[in-house]
């Protein structure tokens, strides 16, 4: 199948820098809400079969756009696909905290599932619950394709490990704005390989935020490197 994991529209946490994962979260900003509406214009040569979102309010609200464009239900919310939990983190916006954050997930990301999130889970809870949604996405809509909103740290955690073309480093190293899309092929039998990760807005650059402090969906040289 062809699925597209793209990011949700910005958020004032995204302008500020802080670790927002707790449900439901915050709506768009102004930006946000300008980057969901061109997502229909940017997927238009897409057959876009099923749309999906997460239990987190700028995920299905990011989604009504594209719903609408295609006269589809309202995006299917999925258990699996929020944002990884920052725990103890959550609201945070010191260095010390986002580099905590940061490290840990993206030690998943490289293979090790042992180190627990400050009053959250670990990797293996992580995985364990965004490979049964994907897992769902991919029996529904087999040799078809399928749009899921997620989140910044959750896809290029997820993408690092299930990634089969592509060094775990990679999704490290490139950003995920706002409403950026990666595009994958497969399933979780045969394995995924990323077709394009398009690290800016999907309506193009003039919809990016430079001045925003975005510490999830920066590239980790500008936030915190793997040590």
């Amino acid at each position: 199948m062809r699925l597209l994991l793209i990011r949700h529209g910005q958020t004032p946490s995204n302008v500020i820098g802080s670790l927002d994962t707790a449900a439901p979260g915050p709506g768009l900003t102004a930006l946000g809400l300008e980057q969901a509406a061109a997502v229909p214009t940017a997927l238009q040569n897409e057959a876009v079969d099923g749309v999906y979102a997460s239990i987190l309010t700028r995920t299905r609200l990011t989604s009504l756009p594209l719903t609408r464009a295609l006269d589809l239900p309202p995006a299917r919310v999925l258990p699996g696909i929020h944002e990884i939990e920052a725990g103890e983190l959550e609201q945070h916006t010191d260095r010390e905290s986002v580099k905590r954050y940061m490290e840990t997930a993206w030690a998943w990301g490289l293979g090790d599932l042992a180190p627990r999130m400050p009053g959250a889970g670990d990797g293996n809870a992580f995985f364990a619950r965004f490979d049964e949604s994907i897992a769902m996405i991919a029996s529904t809509h087999r040799r078809r394709t399928a749009v899921a909103f997620s989140h910044a740290a959750a896809i290029r955690v997820w993408c690092a490990a299930r990634a089969q073309n592509l060094p775990p480093e990679y999704a490290a190293f490139t950003a995920l704005d706002n409403t950026a899309a990666v595009v994958l092929e497969g399933d979780p039998d045969a394995g995924w390989n990323v077709e394009s990760w398009g690290g800016q807005p999907v309506g193009g650059l003039e919809l990016q935020d430079p001045r925003a402090d975005d510490v999830t969906g920066e590239p980790l040289d500008e936030a915190e490197r793997i040590e």
